[in-house]
């Protein structure tokens, strides 16, 4: 997935070829989980019902300090307009020291359907799987939700064991070759 990183007043910006990602201030969060627009203009007119969830876990988080930059949640936009479409992040920081991090992800209901989860997904998933510090990429589902489970296997997701009652999906980094390694 080729993607580009940027800073932008402060905030990681990831450019994919149709969706950009762009990461949600402190002030931002608190914005959009009291259903405000954080400046952006959202396709169904307001943040949807899900990233106003996603962002109020995220302000409990940073307050609890438990997250901060770059491990928090972004507004997924449409490159062409900047048109924001809903939003993806991390639940937390990657583990130590597996190296796991945990995302999730939604969209307006206008936006579902037309690949933009799906491209965002790549994109996230390509930045944090280039982080020394990050191995495995996990997502959560509810198994009813096959719109979502398509989202990660054409990502590039397989099947992990279910956390509790929600289906588990994995990516995992490639392997770095070993440049001592003799094997041909």
């Amino acid at each position: 997935m080729v993607y580009q990183a940027s800073y932008e007043a402060g905030r990681l910006v990831l450019r994919g070829a149709r969706v950009t990602l762009r990461e949600h201030t402190p002030e931002d969060a608190a914005a959009v989980a009291d259903g405000e627009s954080a400046g952006l203009e959202w396709i169904d007119g307001r943040p949807g019902e899900d990233s106003v969830g996603a962002a109020t876990m995220t302000v409990r988080a940073m307050i609890a300090g438990h997250l901060g930059s770059p491990w928090g949640i972004f507004a997924v936009l449409r490159s062409s307009d900047g048109t924001a479409l809903g939003s993806i992040g991390f639940h937390g920081p990657p583990s130590a020291p597996d190296g796991e991090v945990e995302i999730g992800y939604d969209l307006s209901p206008s936006a579902r359907g037309a690949g933009w989860a799906t491209d965002a997904v790549r994109v996230l998933v390509a930045w944090a799987l280039a982080r020394p510090e990050v191995h495995t990429v996990i997502a959560t589902t509810d198994p009813a939700n096959a719109p979502s489970q398509g989202v990660l296997t054409r990502a590039g997701f397989t099947r992990a064991p279910a956390r509790g009652d929600l289906y588990a999906y994995r990516r995992d980094a490639a392997p770095v070759a070993d440049p001592s390694s003799t094997d041909a």
